[in-house]
């Protein structure tokens, strides 16, 4: 039972090492993911246009680095910047979207990729302080599962 328990606490430990040291490797292919969302939205509910809007209205923001990266993409030449950008769905028509000039009095103007980047930044110290609580647990249950193994050992002659 320690055994298993310092494996998985060395797992644990590993991931925790691997995500710190490789974080701006993440952040860069979550922006390239991002910019790929963009690129290939569509109307049609796929996961990633689902995504896309989903974090463009929880977050209030609009593209990846500010409203106008949809300007750039096949979508906006067809139908302009989705609705999922808009701060008054009553108060965002279709000819507003195509126009950039009047979409940015209309839509959220901040990128997301800063927004998603700063949320997950501000919750990651509550993250490392339940990863480390859980450790410690890890730690006690190695401790006491050793004392019990030693325990028995000990005793093993005793109970002729």
């Amino acid at each position: 039972y320690a055994m298993l328990l310092s494996l998985i606490f060395l797992i644990v430990l590993v991931a925790a090492v691997v995500g710190f040291v490789f974080r701006h490797e993440i952040k860069t292919n979550f922006e390239s993911n991002l910019n790929l969302a963009l690129r290939d939205y569509n109307v049609t509910a796929d996961r990633h246009s689902e995504a896309v809007d989903t974090i463009q209205r929880t977050l209030h923001c609009c593209g990846v680095q500010n409203f106008s990266d949809w300007e750039r993409t096949e979508y906006f030449t067809e139908r302009g910047i989705p609705r999922s950008c808009c701060k008054s769905q009553d108060d965002c028509s279709e000819e507003d979207l195509k126009d950039p000039s009047k979409a940015k009095l209309k839509v959220f103007v901040d990128g997301c990729f800063f927004l998603v980047t700063s949320k997950m930044e501000s919750k990651m110290s509550v993250v490392a302080g339940i990863s480390f609580g859980i450790a410690c647990f890890q730690l006690v249950g190695i401790i006491l599962a050793c004392c019990l193994s030693q325990y028995i050992t000990n005793n093993q002659y005793e109970m002729v």
